[in-house]
């Protein structure tokens, strides 16, 4: 048998797993801005998928290994979206994408369009690109024009009360952009970020040999605990220590601690 050469392998494993991360366009927070004009959509909790003609690549920059038949007819230039199954259902969409071997699971999958990279005209043109390849699989996701900001805070609550994370606004006129951008803002009656598992509290009486809260380390170094959010399930085996987690609060107090934070689920896995 042939010996693999270490030295070798330890410059080509990341060739293998990764791709070049994609230039991509990221949304920024609505704060009650000018949105006339604009269009709406659903804000889906799934996993973003950059499909660079040949390969679907995480936003990361981590080949995503979707079965052939799934990417079969896909279009020969880039678009952009959201890998999804439903409402609330992130920790499955995100097990069966990160699986290196596809499972029969990604027949639950739907690849959601919200943009085409580096294509020329309005938001509308661009989404144009992709109808002709659209399927049970590719989907475009529908842009609702904006009326006002009561029309829009009604789409987000009825959006809210199926189980639905939140809404993006975006300018159908902008060029895309391939950073963080005022032209598409992301809208929700809660804020939501990440911190890392550094801990955990016991917990007592009905959560007697669980977790009753992990503790959490923000980026500007505040640690606090994350009690509330967590199902049976998830207090049993809960989040481990160094993983990313996300969760949602009303608002950061001035010291820089998050008011009211609940779990919505592991973001990273260490």
């Amino acid at each position: 048998m042939y010996k693999i050469n270490k030295f070798l392998l330890f410059f080509l494993l990341p060739l293998i797993l990764f791709a070049d991360k994609p230039n991509l366009f990221l949304l920024k927070v609505y704060k009650d801005q000018n949105i006339s004009g604009w269009v709406m959509s659903e804000k889906l909790d799934g996993i973003r998928g950059y499909w660079n003609g040949k390969k679907l690549i995480s936003r990361g920059g981590k080949i995503i290994h979707a079965p052939k038949w799934f990417t079969k007819n896909f279009p020969p230039f880039e678009i952009d979206g959201e890998l999804w199954t439903k409402r609330g259902d992130f920790n499955n969409i995100s097990s069966i994408v990160r699986d290196k071997t596809p499972s029969s699971e990604w027949r639950k999958v739907t690849y959601n369009i919200f943009e085409v990279p580096n294509a020329k005209g309005n938001l509308f043109e661009r989404l144009a690109k992709v109808k002709p390849y659209e399927s049970k699989i590719i989907r475009i996701i529908p842009q609702i024009p904006v009326k006002s900001k009561q029309n829009m805070k009604r789409f987000l609550k009825s959006i809210e009360k199926k189980g639905g994370e939140g809404v993006v606004v975006r300018d159908p006129n902008a060029p895309y952009i391939a950073k963080r951008t005022s032209k598409a803002l992301k809208v929700k009656s809660f804020y939501d970020t990440e911190c890392k598992v550094v801990g955990y509290t016991k917990g007592k009486g009905k959560y007697q040999g669980m977790i009753g809260a992990i503790k959490c380390q923000l980026k500007n170094g505040k640690i606090f605990k994350i009690g509330s959010g967590f199902t049976k399930e998830e207090r049993k085996n809960p989040p481990k220590i160094g993983d990313i987690v996300t969760f949602k609060y009303k608002e950061m107090t001035k010291n820089g601690m998050p008011r009211f934070p609940v779990f919505m689920r592991i973001r990273y896995v260490k």
